[in-house]
């Protein structure tokens, strides 16, 4: 497995200034020792793999970031989804928030002035993922197997993780391949499905979860839209997926009592040698941009894919 272990850590600044040097009184001399936390503020693509997170991977622009758990994860099974996390600044995040995260000096579920990450994930779809659907089930991916960066930045990140999982079809692989330009609210997804080692023709669901159906949800068939509208603290965050109409298939909001399974579906099928595109992303109100639902449906349904 291929690993970028480039994720970095807040450097150390130490000034230790001696006043028998600078005044020339051997007697009258003291050390100044600061300690103090610096972090870039830079406006890029960013991707990383967090090892110290049990396996994350999470990517961000300057727009929006998100992530995904990777072998290590304590949700064991299938928790493929994608997780949202909530920025309200261009600049590049992940890196600071994790490190705060470690060092126990700030908690990215909490909003500092930045943004924070208020989603649930769990088990669902989150926002954008996806799921063999077969006799009226969805089967999902275990956590990524591998991954592999492409491109990091600074105007575009390209990587692949590898997935792997049963079905009643047979063993399932997945290579998907996300790339998330600066500018755009949504990450782009390149898949390629085998089924019993083979490129294959299979049927697939992407998911927006509802989050145990507080979000109100809706759908497009014409643009090829799926989308989700919920609030957090008062603020509102809009969710969605868009594929190439003419791949759409059916739309279904299906509603279940279990914890984490509730979602709006897009169905659809990867093509004979396996491939399928989508986008998929999320705005949140906080952030000044896109603050009603409204210019949050008209933003997938603009959206030049």
């Amino acid at each position: 497995m291929k690993k970028s272990l480039n994720l970095k850590t807040s450097s150390l600044l130490v000034i230790a200034t001696s006043y028998a040097v600078l005044t020339g009184c051997a007697d009258a001399t003291s050390t100044v020792v600061q300690e103090q936390n610096t972090y870039a503020k830079e406006v890029k693509a960013y991707a990383v793999y967090v090892p110290k997170r049990q396996d994350d991977f999470a990517w961000e622009n300057d727009k929006v970031a998100f992530r995904v758990y990777g072998p290590a994860a304590p949700i064991k099974g299938h928790a493929s989804g994608v997780d949202a996390w909530l920025k309200k600044v261009d600049y590049s995040i992940i890196d600071k928030w994790y490190d705060q995260a470690f060092k126990g000096t700030a908690s990215y579920h909490t909003d500092s002035g930045e943004g924070y990450d208020p989603y649930h994930v769990g088990i669902s779809r989150g926002v954008g993922g996806s799921a063999i659907w077969v006799d009226g089930k969805d089967y999902t991916a275990h956590n990524y197997k591998s991954f592999e960066i492409q491109q990091n930045g600074p105007e575009k990140v390209v990587f692949t993780l590898q997935y792997e999982w049963q079905t009643p079809l047979g063993l399932v692989n997945e290579s998907k391949t996300i790339s998330l330009a600066m500018g755009s609210n949504l990450y782009k997804v390149n898949s390629t499905f085998k089924l019993n080692g083979k490129p294959a023709s299979l049927p697939i669901a992407i998911g927006i979860t509802t989050h145990d159906e507080k979000a109100l949800v809706a759908h497009n068939e014409q643009t090829g839209r799926i989308s989700a509208w919920e609030m957090f603290d008062g603020k509102a965050l809009g969710t969605g997926a868009i594929i190439d109409p003419s791949k759409v298939q059916d739309i279904q909001h299906i509603a279940k009592q279990a914890k984490d399974e509730s979602h709006i579906w897009i169905f659809t099928k990867s093509d004979k040698d396996g491939s399928l595109e989508y986008h998929a992303g999320f705005a949140w109100e906080a952030a000044g941009e896109i603050t009603t639902r409204t210019q949050w449906q008209n933003y997938l349904d603009t959206f030049k894919k």
